[in-house]
């Protein structure tokens, strides 16, 4: 038994510390995912608390992880990762069953699992999980119950300053799509011999005060008699989706300039804000002062916003404003406002509002 308790502490230890610093990476990741939640559950006034449980989830589970691995206090970390599980293979299931939210968010964005991978998941990790719990008792503390709390303190001051880190200047490890480096067009392609989605398309015809549905197969096509009333295609299969599927920029014109943007040969800076209204004036000033600097300079300078042309109209200031899905904006940079430099499509460099370059410095990159 001794050592079944030991390889479940193994694997508790390993996966609630993994699925902890994977969040605490980027914290604003497990922010919006909570959002989609309370959103897809009617609870939208708990929108606004999503950062604070979002911190919450990732710092108990980290802090339950080192606990069980580690035998510090182990019988608090038994119970939390006892209370953790019953609480969320439950939802998992609730999940898995309605399918709210495409992917659930256990692993962040740098493992993506449907909701019933997530729940096979939470029922494995439950033979682990009782077993430790049963045994809790029975498991060597590995020091004084002082020095033990103090070593926990430590560790939960160290993920608090780590995702504050990751709040004020990116996630430290990029798991999205548009990571430094990445060449965008490429992540767009689908390559040769995936599969595409299919559809099953309905048609509905009248006659004599009479509806009824065709296939593809059987409308008629050349019967006069059948007026058609309307069509409906429903998805049967999901085909392969390449990484990069929705990143579409245009004008407040609403005239496409993303391939404009993909294949130029100079340096371009995108600032990026999901949402005007959300984003601080101070910071905000200081953006349209750099494009301002960067226009001067015959660097490009776009802004990209989600906002309504409502929104936009207070903000005209001689800058190219323009549109863009806000789950998109919100993949290519987790800050409101950031910054994303492309030149050819490449992704050259990405910062948040608290460490872009300052105007001397942007020039010195640029010449580089």
């Amino acid at each position: 038994m001794k050592i079944a308790v030991y390889i479940s502490r193994i694997i508790i230890g390993v996966v609630f510390m993994f699925s902890g610093i994977v969040k605490a990476i980027d914290p604003l990741g497990t922010t919006y995912k909570f959002q989609d939640y309370f959103s897809a559950f009617n609870l939208t006034f708990l929108r606004d608390f999503s950062l604070i449980f979002a911190i919450i989830l990732f710092t108990f589970e980290f802090l339950a992880g080192i606990s069980v691995l580690f035998r510090l206090r182990t019988r608090t970390g038994a119970w939390v990762v006892m209370i953790m599980m019953a609480i969320f293979t439950p939802l998992t299931l609730v999940l898995a069953l309605t399918n709210p939210v495409s992917d659930c968010g256990c692993f962040g964005d740098a493992i993506h699992l449907t909701n019933w991978q997530t729940f096979s998941k939470n029922i494995i990790l439950l033979v682990p999980a009782v077993i430790v719990f049963i045994k809790r008792k029975e498991i060597e503390t590995s020091g004084k119950q002082v020095r033990e709390w103090a070593v926990l303190a430590v560790v939960m001051l160290f993920v608090l300053l780590f995702a504050a880190y990751n709040l004020r200047y990116l996630p430290v490890i990029d798991f999205l799509p548009y990571s430094k480096g990445t060449h965008i067009p490429d992540k767009m392609i689908i390559p040769e011999g995936k599969p595409a989605d299919r559809y099953e398309t309905t048609f509905i015809y009248e006659k004599d005060g009479i509806q009824k549905e065709f296939t593809l197969e059987n409308y008629p096509a050349d019967d006069t008699t059948w007026k058609f009333v309307d069509q409906k295609s429903i998805l049967i299969s999901k085909g392969y989706q390449p990484p990069i599927h929705d990143f579409f920029i245009t004008t407040a014109d609403n005239i496409d300039i993303t391939d404009q943007l993909l294949s130029s040969e100079d340096y371009l800076i995108l600032m990026i804000s999901k949402k005007l209204d959300e984003a601080d004036p101070d910071k905000l000033k200081k953006g349209f002062e750099t494009g301002e600097f960067c226009l001067k300079n015959q660097t490009g300078f776009y802004v990209v916003t989600a906002s309504g042309s409502d929104e936009i109209n207070k903000y005209r200031n001689g800058l190219t404003i323009c549109q863009g899905d806000e789950t998109t904006l919100k993949s290519i940079v987790r800050a409101n406002p950031g910054y994303m430099l492309l030149k050819e499509g490449t992704i050259i460099g990405k910062w948040s509002w608290a460490n872009f370059p300052e105007q001397d410095e942007l020039i010195e990159l640029l010449n580089k």
